[in-house]
């Protein structure tokens, strides 16, 4: 089952405007493209969005990521991304500020920030073919292992010592049912990991 879209950490969201446009451009590009391929969307069946972008802005103080609930929207904009302000992996805790929630993997995107400062972006996207046909070919987590929890940061933690995620920037969430995880320099390099593995 998809558990996607249910926040597991304890939130402290401020409500506020959206960012300027120019912060959140690239980012939501990319997320249209995967949109369009399917892999950021809405399961008609749980009634849960799948999927979703960030990027760190260094100028902000943290990072920017989409909106919780906002995969069943095609056409987004500034009022669907949210400012993650602070976080802590082990209090399991974030703090954020937007229109809109921060995505309920926030904190998993958190995780992957501290792994090293030239990680600018991350991408996490639901496919059922590459779920099932990439579980252990790439770096992959436990099947044991939810997502959004320090669990999970952990995770990939142990994934980035002891594998080719470290170089390759991409791994598969076993005990998240059809999740993939890439990350990069900026958010292209991350969406084409991503789109690499259709060729």
């Amino acid at each position: 089952m998809i558990d996607e879209g249910y926040t597991k950490y304890s939130v402290n969201w401020q409500r506020a405007e959206p960012l300027p446009s120019a912060r959140i451009e690239a980012l939501d590009r990319c997320r249209r493209r995967l949109w369009r391929a399917g892999l950021v969307g809405h399961d008609e069946v749980h009634d849960v969005g799948y999927g979703n972008v960030s990027v760190r802005d260094v100028d902000l103080g943290g990072f920017v990521i989409s909106g919780t609930q906002t995969g069943d929207i095609q056409a987004t904009g500034p009022r669907h991304y949210s400012l993650v302000t602070d976080y802590s992996i082990e209090g399991n805790r974030v703090s954020c500020r937007g229109p809109v929630q921060a995505s309920s993997e926030a904190l998993t995107h958190a995780a992957i920030y501290e792994l090293s400062p030239g990680i600018g972006a991350v991408v996490h996207v639901h496919s059922e073919p590459l779920w099932e046909s990439l579980k252990g070919e790439l770096p992959t987590t436990g099947e044991d292992v939810p997502y959004g929890t320090p669990e999970m940061a952990r995770e990939f933690q142990r994934l980035y010592r002891e594998t080719d995620f470290r170089t390759d920037g991409i791994a598969v969430m076993a005990g998240h049912d059809d999740g993939l995880i890439a990350y990069g320099h900026d958010v292209e390099q991350a969406t084409r990991r991503i789109m690499q593995l259709f060729d």
